[in-house]
Order: C-alpha cells, then sequence, then structure tokens
C-alpha cells in the first residue's frame, strides 16, 4: 500500500472535518478554509517534528493542497446536506482520516528504520494530530485528552506494522478499514477509558 494514497484519503477526510467544524462554529469563509488546512496537514507537521524531517517538505505537496482546497470547496457547496448529519459524517470522516493518517505515518516510520516506540507515536500523532489543531482553533477539548477511545486505535495500529505483522497491501487496506470501524464502534457505542478526578475541597 503506497502510504501516498492513505495521505489523499487522509488529507480529504481531515480537510472536510476541519471544514465542518468551522462552519459548526459559525466562522467565516477564510476561518473554513483556514481550519480545513490546518486540520488535513497538522498531523504531518506533528510527525515530520517527531521524526526529524524538515518541515519544509510540507510545502511540497501542491497535489495534497489542491485536493483539501477542492474537498474544502465541495463541503462548502452542500454544506446544507452535511450539517443536520454532522453527528454521524462529522464522525465518519474524522475516523477515516484518523486511521489513514496512522497507517501513513507508522509507514513513514518504518520507512526511516524508526526504533518501535517511534513508529507507534508517529501513528499516534499523524493521526490525531490534525484533530487536535482542530478542535484547539475551534475552542473545543481534544478528543485525544478525553476518555473517549481514540487515538488507542492508531497506536494499536502503529505497534502492528511496527512489529512487521502487518506489511502486504491486503493486510493493511484490511487494517485500514479495522481502524476505522473500531473508531465508528467507540463513538456509537460511548466506550470510554476510566477517568480519575480528583475529588473537589470543601473548604
Amino acid at each position: 500500500m503506497s502510504w501516498e494514497l492513505l495521505s489523499i484519503i487522509g488529507t480529504i477526510a481531515f480537510a472536510i472535518s476541519g471544514a465542518l467544524v468551522a462552519m459548526e462554529e459559525e466562522y467565516d469563509l477564510f476561518g473554513i478554509y483556514l481550519l480545513g488546512f490546518v486540520t488535513a496537514f497538522g498531523g504531518g507537521a506533528v510527525r515530520n517534528i517527531l521524526l526529524g524531517i524538515p518541515l519544509s517538505q510540507l510545502w511540497h505537496q501542491d497535489r495534497l493542497f489542491l485536493i483539501a482546497f477542492i474537498s474544502i470547496s465541495l463541503t462548502c457547496l452542500f454544506h446544507q446536506s452535511l450539517m443536520p448529519h454532522w453527528n454521524r459524517w462529522g464522525n465518519i470522516f474524522d475516523a477515516i482520516g484518523l486511521s489513514a493518517f496512522a497507517i501513513q505515518g507508522a509507514l513513514k516510520a518504518v520507512e526511516m528504520d524508526a526504533p518501535l516506540l517511534a513508529v507507534i507515536f508517529a501513528a499516534i500523532l499523524t493521526g490525531s494530530g490534525g484533530g487536535i489543531v482542530r478542535d484547539v482553533l475551534a475552542g473545543r477539548k481534544p478528543i485525544l485528552l478525553q476518555s473517549e477511545i481514540y487515538a488507542i486505535w492508531a497506536g494499536i495500529a502503529g505497534l502492528l506494522i511496527g512489529l512487521g505483522l502487518l506489511s502486504s497491501n491486503i493486510q493493511l487496506w484490511t487494517l485500514f478499514i479495522v481502524v476505522t470501524g473500531l473508531r465508528m464502534m467507540s463513538y456509537l457505542n460511548n466506550w470510554h477509558l476510566p477517568v480519575i478526578r480528583m475529588q473537589k475541597s470543601s473548604e
């Protein structure tokens, strides 16, 4: 599986996700495009920092920038159809982006002969980095930092790829579908990790 193809899938999914969040927050047209682009490319920027890849490489992705622009523009044109179903469509696009970028980040780390831990973190940060930046700019608590199961699926994908257990195209496409499905199931079934709460003082 080419990690360039995963970049395209993730870019489309996260660009749409960022645009939908911007519309929900009633941002203007500039804000919609800005949040869409930041969401689409934020994970790649975080991955580059982690793996020591020059950030300037992000600017040599003309095709992906064009794809993101078209995706955001189409979202603007058809927002009336998408917004009433935001809870469903928004989380589907977010799940697809998480899965695609997690696998892409892990493959890139393996390609650079990074250690296993770096592969796992590359999967997590590439998969969730754009969503984190999106939520912060939108004034929301990042999904990654909530109890909802999110980044764990990306970490599992990174672990399997880092250990060399999954490498063929069929295996990686299956992993992509499984991670996307697990992310959607955790959202729909409200799967959560334990939360440790500080007891408030009565004073």
